[in-house]
């Protein structure tokens, strides 16, 4: 089967859109494109299909809809499959010959877990996972990628979990999910998410308030601002 006969759908769970969230869609959309597969985002309310944000996916290669996957692709539900974090049977490089699409729905990133899959799996879609740690949306993608287009079992895939990343010279901070590694041993992120972090942290740590001192002790309160 060609590669651009697979599909790639992200179903919006979330009523905005936010940095992390376009990053990692903004990384799909490129990924998809360079393998010559289609990237779709369903779902989409009115307000983000009118924002800058999506019309510059767009831009990349995305195709930006407000409908539902069993809408568009109600004569085809057979041939979806859903990444799902509580399916049974592991993604497999056979389940390229059985499945053209593959959805997921913003729903591998949330820490600690939620299970916001429950919304698609009762439209009845066959499961697929991917292990049992948690992976951001778009590795989540790029590791079904990697199995469908290159036909790499899952356990040969190379994995860094939970990475410590330098905030700056004293402090680090602990990604809780599972990365694809690359040549040099990193976890492959979207452009930018790594700054994006820093300031996450940065501003967390801003948020930190010492008050008045109690019986000889400082007393630390945090994010009361």
């Amino acid at each position: 089967m060609s590669h651009n006969n697979y599909t790639f759908v992200v179903e919006h769970l979330d009523p905005e859109l936010g940095p992390w969230s376009a990053l990692e869609y903004k990384t799909i959309a490129q990924e998809s494109r360079q393998a010559g597969c289609h990237f779709i985002l369903s779902s989409l309310p009115q307000s983000l299909l009118d924002s800058r944000d999506l019309r510059d996916l767009v831009t990349l290669g995305a195709e930006a809809r407000s409908e539902s996957i069993e809408t568009y692709f109600s004569s085809k539900k057979d041939k979806i499959c859903l990444l799902d974090p509580a399916a049974k049977q592991e993604m497999h490089p056979a389940d390229a010959a059985e499945f053209d699409v593959f959805v997921f729905g913003g729903i591998l990133g949330d820490d600690p877990p939620r299970d916001r899959t429950s919304e698609l799996r009762k439209k009845g879609f066959s499961g697929r996972r991917l292990g049992p740690v948690q992976m951001t949306t778009d590795t989540a993608v790029r590791v079904t990628r990697m199995v469908i287009l290159d036909q790499i079992s899952l356990d040969k895939i190379p994995y860094v979990d939970f990475p410590e990343l330098k905030v700056d010279e004293h402090e680090f901070t602990e990604m809780p999910f599972r990365y694809v590694k690359d040549n040099y041993g990193k976890p492959v992120m979207p452009e930018g998410m790594v700054e994006l972090i820093k300031a996450d942290a940065d501003k967390a740590f801003d948020d930190l308030e010492f008050v008045d001192e109690v019986d000889g002790i400082d007393q630390l309160e945090v994010g009361k601002h």
